[in-house]
């Protein structure tokens, strides 16, 4: 046989058995080659393009499921905090599997805030609290003006945040749960920065302080927003804490000379801001359905 002959059998040989190799791969692990879905770690599939912000009406997004390689540093740069906060999302909970909303016009998201810039029941008051369960979102009024607007986690349906007219009567820097340990049962749960603003009739105690945030309803109650240095120092990560709600919220609620010297542990105070409680919490659209593989006819 030629020699060019010999080689080009040789050369289709060669194809074959990659052909054969790349087949077997896609049979063997077919997660390589098939659609997306949630990562196996999370048990809820979790898809915040089903939560409902009816807010979000007002800037387009997209939907987009997370890649192993993805992080919010890695696909937004800068604008990571502005997605993280459409997303009410911290980044540790941006893990692969899971689906978030990116906002199309990424310049009217960072002016994003569902809370309206004035507020006229707040007018009367120096300092008011607005906690809006629909838009897991809570914001800081100064006489009915905005000064701080921040995503939050309440309760869920099993372990509902109260609705109502509340006020803050304590204060706790370095609060941990007396009930509630770490995800890996380590040591109990920290909730830095923590404002008190009711004890039910069970004696259980309702705070607005520091915790995760993964995107919607997920509390025993309590109200959480944003701390990042709580977490790096519990978890480990972020490397590079940003997001500090917690603090940023304490020190304008009662960090100030009027509550007098604080020692970091829980202290009674008089006169903390009011906190109004309204809403109902995000409703989740149904997963869709998954349609049984397609059976050709006999």
């Amino acid at each position: 046989m030629p020699a060019f002959g010999i080689e080009t059998l040789h050369r289709a040989v060669r194809v074959v058995i990659a052909l054969v190799i790349i087949g077997a791969g896609a049979m063997s692990l077919p997660g390589q080659t098939s659609e997306p879905s949630a990562s196996p770690l999370d048990k809820a599939k979790e898809d915040l393009s089903r939560v409902i912000y009816p807010s979000q009406i007002r800037v387009p997004w997209r939907p987009h499921f997370l890649r192993p390689q993805d992080s919010l540093e890695r696909l937004f740069g800068k604008d990571w905090v502005t997605v993280a906060r459409f997303n009410r999302l911290d980044r540790r909970h941006a893990y692969p599997g899971m689906t978030i909303k990116v906002p199309v016009d990424m310049i009217a998201a960072r002016a994003y805030t569902p809370l309206p810039m004035r507020y006229e029941p707040a007018g009367p008051y120096p300092k008011y609290l607005l906690l809006d369960l629909t838009e897991q979102w809570l914001g800081a009024y100064e006489y009915g003006n905005l000064r701080l607007s921040m995503p939050a986690a309440t309760g869920t349906a099993d372990h509902p945040t109260p609705l109502g007219f509340f006020q803050v009567t304590a204060r706790d820097r370095t609060h941990t749960s007396s009930m509630y340990k770490t995800e890996k049962g380590e040591g109990q749960y920290p909730m830095d920065y923590a404002l008190l603003f009711y004890v039910g009739p069970d004696g259980a105690a309702f705070w607005i302080h520091a915790r995760d945030m993964p995107g919607r309803p997920a509390s025993h109650g309590c109200v959480g927003v944003y701390d990042e240095f709580m977490q790096l120092r519990t978890y480990g990560t972020p490397e590079d804490p940003v997001l500090f709600d917690s603090r940023a919220l304490y020190d304008w609620a009662v960090g100030d000379e009027k509550h007098g010297f604080d020692s970091g542990t829980q202290q009674e105070i008089s006169g903390g801001p009011v906190i109004e409680i309204r809403g109902e919490l995000p409703r989740r659209l149904p997963r869709p359905t998954v349609l049984p593989p397609f059976q050709p006819p006999c």
